[in-house]
């Protein structure tokens, strides 16, 4: 690997050492990448595979309690096999104490972790303790590795097929994104930090919009294909409202059927999630329970607005899914759109059913304002369901007929729009000057959770 504060072209320019003469090979101190100062950390063994000494948890610990002190992002480059052997438990010390610094930093200020090489056993869970994980496509990591696995489990597997990147990004979800190399890695670093401020006390950066704000948007609506079960990509609709169309999407390839990332509209930083067709009709499962729960939970927690895209028929259903603890990860959503206090909008683009209607931010989970498309259908289920429950004895034709009129009567945004969950059916054309308006009119906002030590997640 390349010491990249050897290189005088490095993106990353140290500016004052911490625990400079400490043993150990971990680095860290107050740095300079692309512009941003960060609270930056080497830890990137090159010799004994990048075994951990106690000290050198001690100066990741150090380099964390900095970032947290001084209120900037955390940045870490990492790879490392584990504890090193030969220091015995003092090692494992030095890794709990680098474990707790970071836990503390969570909420605070941004962490980001940069895998560019092994990271095993302990090291490995650090990556679950941070914000945003980053992998070079040669690197990997486990907790417990291939020879252990093939012992328990008498199934040989290779390192990459136990905890590749590719694995991490897709399977897992313990990695936003994939970098060629630790350069690459560093500049998307740089790019997610544009959108991010340096700690929880800050606003969400803001930048000069050349894009105008009342641009209108007939794209958006025509990515609808004309049948309602027919599907799309929303990203599509979301390029069509941001800012030049810039989307940055951490976990793009895990738990597909819900799109998470930021953008910015009219110069703000915004936090968009939305159901995607494309994958199992967008409804909503475990994973993308998680997701869409731990990406609202960060925006909360560093001021960036949320803005809602649903369309989704419901949770994913199945006998596997509500074993594995669909309700206990089912209200991680619901629970992290329910304590956020940013400004939030959503809209409404087709379907929204059933109790995903309520999780993806409905006015009575505490959303803001609620938008609709008149293509919105908004119920407790769609009308085929409905009928079946309601009339099953009925006849094929019958029970055609009062599809039709369950369709007429209920399947549209002015039924909800009478009640108040809806605060407006819009054009779609206007939807990027609507949100943007909406947003304006929320920046203000402040709101205030009842005094206690701090909630208890559904984990």
């Amino acid at each position: 690997m390349t010491d990249l504060r050897a290189d005088s072209d490095s993106p990353i320019n140290r500016q004052v050492d911490l625990r400079a003469r400490a043993s150990g090979f971990v680095r860290s101190g107050l740095a300079d990448l692309h512009g941003r100062k960060v609270i930056e950390v080497d830890a990137q063994g090159r010799d004994h595979a990048g075994a951990l000494l106690p000290s050198d948890g001690i100066s990741i610990a150090a380099g964390a309690r900095a970032a947290r002190e001084q209120r900037l992002p955390f940045v870490m480059r990492l790879a490392s096999s584990g504890a090193d052997i030969g220091t015995g438990v003092g090692a494992l010390d030095g890794w709990g104490h680098a474990a707790r610094e970071l836990t503390r930093c969570s909420g605070i200020v941004p962490t980001i972790i940069i895998v560019t090489g092994p990271v095993v056993s302990g090291p490995a869970l650090l990556l679950g303790l941070v914000d945003f994980v980053i992998m070079t496509t040669d690197a990997y990591a486990f907790v417990m590795g291939p020879r252990m696995v093939a012992e328990f489990t008498g199934v040989p597997i290779s390192k990459d097929e136990l905890g590749g990147a590719s694995i991490h990004v897709r399977t897992s979800g313990v990695a936003d994104f994939i970098a060629d190399d630790e350069a690459d890695a560093l500049i998307l670093t740089s790019e997610l930090l544009g959108f991010l401020p340096d700690h929880t006390d800050a606003d969400a950066p803001a930048c000069a919009c050349s894009d105008p704000t009342d641009r209108l948007t007939p794209e958006a609506y025509e990515v609808l294909p004309p049948s309602s079960n027919g599907s799309y990509d929303v990203r599509d609709i979301i390029a069509s409202i941001v800012d030049h169309g810039d989307f940055l999407e951490p976990h793009a390839e895990w738990a597909a059927n819900l799109v998470t990332g930021f953008a910015m509209i009219g110069g703000r930083t915004v936090g968009i999630v939305a159901n995607q067709p494309q994958t199992v009709a967008g409804t909503l499962d475990i994973a993308a329970s998680q997701k869409g729960g731990r990406f609202v939970s960060f925006c909360d927690a560093f001021n960036i607005s949320l803005v809602t895209i649903v369309d989704t028929s419901g949770f994913y259903p199945g006998k596997d899914t509500e074993w594995r603890g669909m309700i206990r990860y089912g209200a991680q959503i619901a629970f992290a759109y329910a304590r956020a206090t940013v400004p939030r909008v959503s809209l409404t683009t087709r379907k929204s059913y059933g109790g995903a209607y309520i999780v993806m931010d409905s006015k009575k989970i505490g959303n803001d304002l609620a938008f609709a498309w008149p293509s919105a259908e908004i119920a407790v289920m769609g009308a085929k369901g409905a009928v079946e429950i309601l009339h099953r004895r009925n006849t094929p034709e019958e029970r055609a007929e009062l599809e039709a009129a369950y369709e007429d009567r209920l399947l549209n945004p002015y039924i909800a729009a009478e009640r108040g969950t809806i605060d407006a059916v819009i054009d779609p054309s206007d939807t990027r000057s609507e949100i943007h308006a909406a947003l304006e009119m929320l920046a203000g906002k402040r709101e205030r959770l009842p005094s206690r030590r701090h909630d208890n997640t559904p984990l």
